[in-house]
């Protein structure tokens, strides 16, 4: 579990990564390197951005297959530090178990309360593999929750930070969107509390799998 904005989590080829990154994906062009140099301001050193090309299911049967070997090749020729992979469930990572020789050191995946993923979170665990969660915050759609204003009263903190340290808690790393500075020293204002394990009991109680983002179950890999 991290402790502060500057702890970094050691993956299990090693690499070492920032536990709370700052997520940039939609955020506009022209207001991108804004809010990346204000994050690095704020202390933020991991950045999280990604592109959707909207055409999966017409890349073929075995684009991802292909792409994961390319992407090893890569990784043993020294070209890239380490390899990831997004939106993996159990069974996406048991099939590229059947044909990977290099274990992804991370699973970046919608998590929140209302979709804890704690299954996977265990399967990931055993595997010596990270999760990390995009949407943390349900796209704000969870800011507003009365159980979870309940027990940021208790700590006298805020929805968000309550999320995201229940997130540390679980050793979940983090990629939390924001393009206000005052929000990402708000959402790194997490390392002074410790959420009672009542409370955490609590929030995982809220799990109802709902997701905001697609679900990756109707992806074609």
């Amino acid at each position: 579990m991290i402790n502060s904005l500057n702890d970094r989590v050691t993956l299990n080829n090693g690499t070492k990564i920032p536990g709370l990154g700052l997520g940039v994906f939609q955020i506009p062009n022209q207001d991108t390197a804004e809010v990346v140099a204000n994050g690095i301001k704020e202390g933020y050193r991991l950045i999280d951005t990604a592109q959707v090309y909207g055409n999966e299911e017409g890349t073929g049967d075995n684009s991802f297959k292909d792409s994961y070997l390319a992407l090893e090749q890569l990784y043993k020729d020294g070209k890239i530090k380490a390899i990831g992979v997004s939106n993996f469930q159990i069974h996406h990572l048991e099939e590229l178990a059947e044909y990977a020789t290099v274990t992804p050191v991370l699973d970046q995946v919608e998590s929140h309360p209302k979709l804890s993923q704690n299954e996977l979170r265990d399967y990931a665990a055993k595997h010596d593999i990270k999760i990390q969660a995009w949407s943390p915050l349900m796209q704000g759609k969870i800011l507003k929750n009365a159980t979870l204003q309940t027990i940021a009263d208790k700590y006298n903190k805020s929805v968000a930070q309550v999320v995201l340290r229940w997130d540390i808690q679980r050793d979940v790393l983090l990629a939390v969107k924001s393009v206000h500075p005052e929000r990402m020293q708000s959402n790194a204002d997490v390392f002074d509390f410790a959420l009672e394990q009542s409370d955490m009991d609590k929030i995982n109680e809220m799990n109802e799998d709902l997701r905001v983002g697609p679900n990756p179950d109707e992806f074609d890999f």
